[in-house]
């Protein structure tokens, strides 16, 4: 069996919180001034210090070439665990065993010298990985050529802005060949064009053989990227797999199960004190409220608020995401973009409860999960939102009539019954 060039064992991080407790840097000043309280603190004991475990028992193994992804909530240990892998913090228990020469991209400001300039700063880098003069020579040009900073080679990189810094960062780290490539959420400071660019060049390292571990909040970057994925909860793993089953998996956990939402307490329901949140459900086209669909019947999103200001307007929108958390559409109430007729829309609302429902059509989607966000807009100075819920609900379609049997794998994010016809012509070419 190949050998593992990452094998992680019952990893274990702690931190203590509270007076005296945290791990942190102690600059010099920190030294003298606590001299100072404990002379008139001889007896603290630091009863207040408090435990937590950001990792616990963490093992999985990641063999050479692949891509995983890292994904989990905020606080659920993912960038403790890179840091560790990087070797810039140490477990409190179990190991971390790394066979390969890594190079880390973790949040901005690591692994640089403010005072050096963009260009001492990339043989700088080199010189870290091992690398001889001569091999960063060699890449030096695609790496400038990569981050698009030529202008500001000589300029020390704290004057860069972050977007610059970044780009610098991820070149000197795709281009100067670790064989271990730790990548944490920091790409999300570029824009879109260059996260494009950032995907497609780690495409290109794990053909090349290297291995990558990439923590992300963007499901579609984890899906196109990598093909098995961990997630972590409160410190724990909780499911390594592969990367579709494990976004289901993370999704799931935040997606509302019910078949309605309801808030009966007005005082108390998301919103402001415009527009307050009664109610949300998903019904089949019988009227029966459900979050199990038939791929050939009509579906039905409903949504029910109080309207709390007297002559108050709503502006009702929804967007519809699929199971690895991409927008499949978005849409709104406004009468000139929908089929139909919203008798209230543009009108003073009376206050009172209202209720609002949008139609998808039979055989229109796909045969998987979908998540609902939900935004409700009183139409005032500002447009400012009253409700914003994202994954509100969610509902599952399923196909009860035979159209998958054909064998063949349906792919995207709907899946709707289109005209076909074809004509005879005439003969000859």
């Amino acid at each position: 069996m190949e050998k593992p060039i990452i094998s992680v064992k019952n990893l274990g991080k702690r931190y203590l919180l509270g007076l005296g407790g945290g791990e942190r840097y102690r600059a010099l000043r920190d030294v003298m001034a606590n001299s100072v309280k404990n002379l008139f603190k001889r007896n603290n004991k630091h009863k207040d210090t408090q435990e937590i475990w950001a990792l616990k028992d963490v093992t999985f193994d990641v063999r050479a070439g692949e891509k995983v992804g890292i994904i989990g909530r905020n606080g659920a240990g993912k960038s403790t665990l890179l840091k560790i892998l990087s070797e810039i913090t140490e477990p409190t228990e179990g190991e971390a065993r790394i066979y390969g020469r890594v190079a880390s991209l973790l949040e901005v400001g690591t692994g640089f010298h403010p005072e050096l300039t963009g260009k001492e700063n990339i043989f700088m880098n080199g010189a870290i990985l091992g690398m001889r003069r001569a091999e960063i020579k060699k890449k030096f040009d695609e790496i400038v050529a990569f981050a698009e900073i030529e202008k500001f080679l000589d300029t020390p990189v704290k004057r860069y802005s972050s977007g610059m810094y970044v780009r610098l960062a991820f070149a000197v780290a795709a281009h100067l060949e670790p064989e271990i490539l730790l990548i944490d959420e920091v790409l999300s400071v570029g824009d879109a064009q260059f996260q494009k660019k950032c995907l497609g060049k780690m495409e290109d390292i794990s053909k090349s053989g290297r291995t990558i571990l990439f923590v992300s909040h963007n499901m579609n970057s984890i899906a196109a990227l990598c093909s098995r994925s961990i997630m972590l909860d409160s410190g724990r793993v909780v499911q390594f797999d592969k990367s579709s089953d494990v976004i289901r998996g993370y999704l799931a956990s935040f997606g509302k199960k019910n078949t309605k939402l309801v808030w009966n307490d007005s005082q108390s329901a998301p919103g402001s004190e415009n527009i307050k949140l009664h109610s949300v459900c998903i019904m089949s086209s019988k009227g029966q409220i459900t979050t199990d669909l038939d791929i050939q019947e009509e579906i039905i999103f409903q949504v029910k608020y109080w309207n709390l200001k007297k002559d108050g307007k709503v502006i009702v929108s929804i967007m519809v995401k699929n199971e690895i958390d991409a927008v499949v559409f978005s849409s709104i109430n406004l009468p000139q973009e929908n089929i139909g007729e919203d008798s209230w829309f543009d009108k003073p609302l009376p206050v009172g409860l209202f209720e609002t429902h949008c139609r998808f059509p039979a055989n229109f989607f796909q045969t998987m999960t979908y998540s609902i966000d939900l935004q409700l807009t009183p139409i005032l100075q500002n447009f400012v939102l009253a409700v914003n819920e994202q994954n509100i609900i969610s509902f599952t379609v399923h196909d009860f009539h035979g159209r998958d049997t054909s064998g063949v794998k349906w792919q995207g994010s709907i899946r709707p019954r289109l005209v076909w016809r074809t004509n005879y012509i005439g003969p000859g070419a």
